[in-house]
């Protein structure tokens, strides 16, 4: 258990005793895992560890997720406090000085694909994504937002800012929309399943028909304020929906939604995904409960007749 108090620890680190300070996470991590389960451990040490990935020189940052210690010592993909350790981490130093510093594939992963959305250009023969998600960002990608807008901003202290996450933004370019009869639904797609997935707070449905005639099976009124907008707009909001909660980074919402796009195409791979974005009829719409942090959209594949809707809001979620 940490025994020292949050300023203490603050104060290690305002005289930048780092070493002491991982010995104490360490220690502390692998106390709490053996007495309250790897969970619990976990959450107790979470705040320290994001003192140390913010903080410390990446040689010694990166040693949070080393598994060379005690067991239960070491931080895992799902260790967060504010956000996942592993995110804070990548928001602090480039993969060029990651890289040789890294050891779990998983961290790795996400740490490179964090690394991409902030705009760091990787060599794409660098460890090949094991789904084929490209280490590059496609124009489609960067249209809409900042790099800096793409990952939460984390605090040196503890906490982080992220923009709020709403679909659509606003009411501009949208208008009265009368849906139709709610289309056939089909069932058994894995595309379902990983839109499901990737938005777990949510409801996500697939039918043989129009966006609108989609977002008639999870829609509360018949009459909607909405519209389509092309992928490129949405997509900000849809990565970010899927990685909502403290416990989920903004690179595993970028590959659940690639992962997402290649089911819907049937044939995995980068020009197939862009053919696909190009095609999408992107439908999205206001519901009356609407408040701070939501999701209604509909994608609309023309070439196969089916549709895609999410539609759900975001309260205070799990990590």
């Amino acid at each position: 258990m940490i025994t020292y108090e949050c300023r203490t620890l603050r104060t290690l680190a305002d005289e930048e005793r780092w070493p002491e300070l991982l010995g104490l996470y360490r220690e502390s991590r692998a106390i709490g895992a053996a007495l309250r389960g790897e969970a619990q451990g976990a959450a107790e040490t979470a705040p320290l560890g994001h003192l140390i990935a913010y903080g410390a020189p990446p040689e010694l940052a990166a040693r949070l997720f080393d598994q060379d210690g005690e067991p239960g010592s070491a931080a895992t993909v799902g260790d967060h406090d504010a956000g996942p350790l592993w995110e804070v981490l990548a928001t602090r130093h480039s993969w060029l000085r990651l890289a040789p510093l890294l050891g779990p594939a998983r961290v790795r992963r996400l740490v490179r694909h964090t690394r991409v959305l902030l705009g760091e250009r990787l060599d794409p023969g660098d460890e090949p994504d094991r789904d084929g998600v490209p280490l590059a960002l496609e124009p489609w990608e960067q249209a809409g937002w900042e790099p800096g807008g793409r990952v939460r901003e984390y605090l040196r202290t503890g906490g982080a800012r992220r923009s709020l996450l709403t679909l659509p933004a606003g009411r501009e370019g949208l208008g009265p929309v009368e849906l139709p009869e709610p289309g056939t639904q089909v069932r058994e797609l894995a595309a379902t399943r990983l839109l499901a997935a990737a938005v777990p707070w949510a409801t996500a449905r697939c039918v043989r028909g129009s966006g609108p005639a989609a977002a008639a099976r999870l829609a509360t009124v018949p009459r909607v304020t909405g519209g389509y907008l092309p992928f490129g707009a949405v997509y900000p909001a849809l990565l970010q929906a899927a990685s909502e909660g403290p416990g989920r980074g903004s690179a595993q919402g970028r590959i659940a939604i690639w992962q997402l796009l290649a089911a819907m195409t049937g044939e995995p791979g980068l020009s197939e995904v862009n053919t696909l974005v190009a095609r999408l009829r992107c439908f999205t719409w206001h519901e009356p409960a609407d408040e701070l942090r939501f999701v209604h959209l509909a994608l609309e594949d023309p070439a196969t007749g089916l549709a895609w809707a999410v539609s759900g809001a975001a309260y205070e979620t799990p990590g």
